[in-house]
């Protein structure tokens, strides 16, 4: 069996949420403390044994490319100025055995066509697909816990967790079929965005997943979906639909940087989880909360 090696980020996103902060930077570059958010899913793939990471990019997205990029001027004005552990910060970014590889998305045609546009480069292997605005913390990230059930399935998973069912309409929601005793979830069908009254589970995918290559053959074939873009869910359902999707829980916390409170969010917990930020940090916020409370 393939081992999987390759990872696909869709980066290509205008980012219209975080207006006007997004205009000329990538959202995918908003900073949690001083780590952008795609930084934390290169690191979790890279943790799952990842060395090839393929950016699909669209225009104004030359930063990314730039921040995992050398910097050799960066990097000689560091050693000059004495701070070689920023040199090395900064260096390491991408590790030694680990490539970087930038497609594009010429239009906006929907996350279905991102991956589409990442098939030269992944060719006939089975590969991760992680969407950076989902940043996942805990002791085992879902990349790696997919990687570990692909190897025993040999077929596409996706990464889900229970939402509440008012929430349903913001995911795709799983069609669930029967667990078995490892806990992988058989899938029989995907729906994207379902009305509440409409929603076959409260199951829902997130920003994570692993794939067999023949999913390039469906959205090779897909018709426009929902907002007349290639959506990912559509081409997950028919493979479903064959018998061909598992799921598993996902196995740690998940913030959604996509939007501005899942995004703050992120940044209070990623301080108080940070030993060099945690204690002053607590203590400011007890101080705002008692200026709220006079």
């Amino acid at each position: 069996m393939s081992r999987i090696t390759k990872a696909v980020f869709p980066v290509a996103g205008l980012g219209t949420r975080f207006l006007p902060a997004t205009k000329a930077m990538p959202k995918e570059l908003l900073p949690i403390i001083d780590k952008p958010i795609v930084q934390f899913a290169v690191e979790e793939a890279i943790a799952a044994g990842i060395t090839e990471l393929v950016f699909v990019t669209g225009r104004n997205k030359r930063a990314v490319g730039d921040h995992f990029d050398a910097n050799l001027e960066l990097e000689a004005q560091l050693v000059a100025k004495g701070k070689s552990d920023l040199r090395d910060m900064v260096r390491n970014i991408v590790p030694d055995g680990v490539s970087c590889i930038f497609v594009r998305q010429p239009e906006p045609l929907g996350l279905g066509h991102a991956v589409l546009c990442a098939a030269p480069a992944i060719g006939n292997s089975p590969f991760a697909v992680l969407l950076a605005d989902d940043l996942m913390q805990g002791d085992t990230l879902p990349t790696e816990a997919l990687v570990q059930a692909y190897q025993k399935s040999a077929q596409t998973i996706l990464s889900v967790s229970e939402v509440a069912p008012e929430d349903v309409s913001k995911y795709g929601v799983l069609r669930p079929g029967a667990t078995d005793a490892t806990g992988l979830i058989s899938v029989d069908g995907i729906v994207e965005k379902p009305a509440r009254q409409d929603a076959p589970s409260n199951l829902a995918s997130f920003g994570r997943y692993v794939f067999s290559p023949e999913v390039f053959d469906i959205l090779r074939e897909l018709k426009p979906g929902a907002g007349n873009e290639i959506q990912l869910a559509d081409a997950i359902d028919q493979l479903a639909r064959l018998g061909k999707v598992s799921a598993i829980t996902n196995p740690s916390r998940r913030y959604d940087c996509g939007d501005k409170f899942g995004y703050l969010t992120a940044i209070v917990d990623v301080a108080l989880a940070d030993a060099q930020y945690r204690d002053p940090f607590l203590e400011l916020l007890r101080d705002r909360m008692a200026q709220i409370s006079r």
